[in-house]
């Protein structure tokens, strides 16, 4: 029996969610027949090898995806003035992006105070955070970008980097006559569809994953860790919520009614941040939706993975209640000038990390020092940041759909329809 794409999406859909519930009442069976801590990480590390499988299905399809949809799309573009104008409009869309994340999470960090009078003991001066924050400034951000070598750019998954390479490669065709490069253009066109493909391929697996990454976090941390810090994480995914309504507002505005049918689509690379806390999952999928939802691949390929870097509503937010809720932890009162200076520096230190593992910790922990803030303080939210970082992932891939469908109706490069609730014409039905 055949079964549709359509019908097929929201199996998937529903098997990515049924692993995540599983994956709780496991880790949480789990985390109570472990007889020690040391125990649960033995067996939640069964679990990782799944999960860390499923991951290295993922980042092997990033580097070939990105490079091809973005010669792709700027080959199709045509003319380096149609480029410079999509960027101007997305580096645009994501800096205000940013800076309402930002202001949202100070207002409510502020509002609900979640590390004022918590009594918890406060880490010694040394304590250790494990995260590698060394070297994180501008000036090693700026040069970072360039890459030294398109193959360990690719190999390493570094994003910026490929986009960069990207961006030459691409530019150098359309410089070209077009009888000379029609051969080229077309195997690269083709790259993009063998690319999703295998994205395809891959995301069968994905409701194993999901249950695996789940499993394993609840069985080592169990569900108390969520009542011990409920104030902090209640607040922040109010804060989020808030967020989501922005967003959704602004779709609205430029998207009208349609973007109902942009979010139904995205339930599949929502569910998959939320559960792997990863944006490199989310990432491929991400771009197969907003295909079908209408969005030209040339936009896609060349605005996504920029936002992918560059616009992280959900980090940005979750890097003002972190630098806050740690001041407040330790006591330390911060006036307004203080607070809006320490979330704009860590507004540009985390531009091009999302490749980091923990990157959002990674610039908290490096930008707090410079407001006389130790950085051990991470350690009072590194237990519960796994939680944290579903979220903040999730809301990302949100953020990132929506910015992206917002640049193709400007460019006048959507297709979609609000009557069809996948928006993506249906086959006609075949007489028998």
């Amino acid at each position: 029996m055949h079964v549709s794409a359509a019908t097929s999406r929201h199996l998937l859909t529903k098997f990515i969610a049924l692993g995540l519930i599983f994956g709780v009442a496991v880790g949480y069976l789990c985390n109570r027949l472990a007889t020690s801590p040391e125990q649960a990480k033995v067996i939640a590390g069964y679990f990782s090898v799944v999960t860390d499988i499923f991951l290295r299905l993922i980042k092997m399809i990033i580097a070939p995806l990105v490079f091809a949809t973005i010669v792709a799309g700027i080959t199709s573009l045509g003319e380096p003035r149609a480029v410079g104008r999509i960027a101007a409009k997305a580096l645009s869309w994501f800096l205000t992006a940013s800076l309402i994340s930002l202001g949202l999470g100070m207002l409510f960090a502020n509002l609900f105070a979640p590390g004022a009078g918590m009594g918890l003991s406060l880490p010694a001066a040394n304590a250790a955070t494990n995260l590698q924050t060394g070297g994180i400034n501008f000036k090693d951000f700026i040069t970072h970008v360039f890459p030294t070598s398109a193959a360990q750019a690719m190999a390493q998954n570094e994003v910026l980097q490929i986009l960069v390479f990207s961006l030459f490669f691409g530019l150098a065709i359309s410089s070209l006559k077009p009888a000379k490069i029609a051969l080229v253009t077309s195997l690269i066109d083709e790259l993009v569809k063998i690319m999703l493909r295998i994205t395809d391929f891959v995301m069968h697996f994905a409701p194993i994953g999901v249950f695996a990454a789940i499993a394993a976090v609840i069985t080592t941390q169990g569900l108390g860790v969520l009542v011990t810090y409920g104030k902090f994480i209640g607040s922040f995914y109010l804060g989020l919520a808030v967020l989501w309504c922005v967003l959704l507002g602004a779709g609205l505005l430029v998207l009208g009614p349609s973007v109902f049918n942009l979010l139904r689509l995205l339930r599949q690379p929502m569910l998959l941040a939320f559960s792997t806390a990863s944006s490199e999952a989310a990432f491929p999928k991400t771009f197969e939706q907003m295909t079908k939802y209408g969005v030209n691949e040339r936009i896609t390929g060349f605005v996504l993975p920029l936002g992918y870097s560059f616009n992280l509503d959900g980090s940005m937010m979750y890097q003002a209640f972190a630098g806050l809720f740690i001041a407040q932890a330790y006591g330390v009162d911060m006036g307004f000038a203080q607070q809006a200076a320490l979330l704009l520096v860590m507004m540009v230190t985390s531009k091009g990390i999302a490749g980091v593992p923990r990157a959002s910790l990674v610039v908290v922990a490096a930008t707090l020092p410079m407001f006389d803030l130790p950085a051990a303080g991470m350690l009072l939210i590194m237990g519960i940041d796994q939680f944290l970082d579903m979220g903040r992932t999730m809301t990302n891939v949100i953020g990132n759909g929506i910015a992206t469908a917002a640049i193709a109706r400007w460019e006048a490069d959507l297709q979609t329809s609000a009557e069809v609730p996948d928006a993506m014409p249906q086959p006609a039905a075949q007489s028998a």
